[in-house]
């Protein structure tokens, strides 16, 4: 076996420096995007929030409507048959 000179060691080593940092290179970049569609993702959710809110807030009080229609309905019987 043959001792490796100075130079093909120094050689060998800038080549996997420059590849690791090829590496490093692209992991960054794909870490960046992640972080950048984590931060849209919560953008929407935040918008989706608002809107649920605001639909949660205007929609129609149901169970009052349905005991008003109720109370009415009642009240209507009660004075047709006090009428007869």
């Amino acid at each position: 076996m043959t001792d490796p000179t100075p130079g093909d060691v120094a050689l060998e080593l800038e080549r996997l420096r420059a590849t690791v940092e090829t590496g490093f290179a692209r992991l960054d970049g794909a870490l960046a995007l992640l972080v950048q569609r984590s931060d849209q993702l919560d953008t929407r959710l935040a918008d989706h929030e608002q809107r649920l809110d605001a639909l949660e807030k205007n929609r129609w009080p149901i169970p009052s409507i349905v005991a008003l229609v109720a109370v009415v309905g009642l009240a209507i019987t009660l004075w047709q048959a006090a009428a007869r």
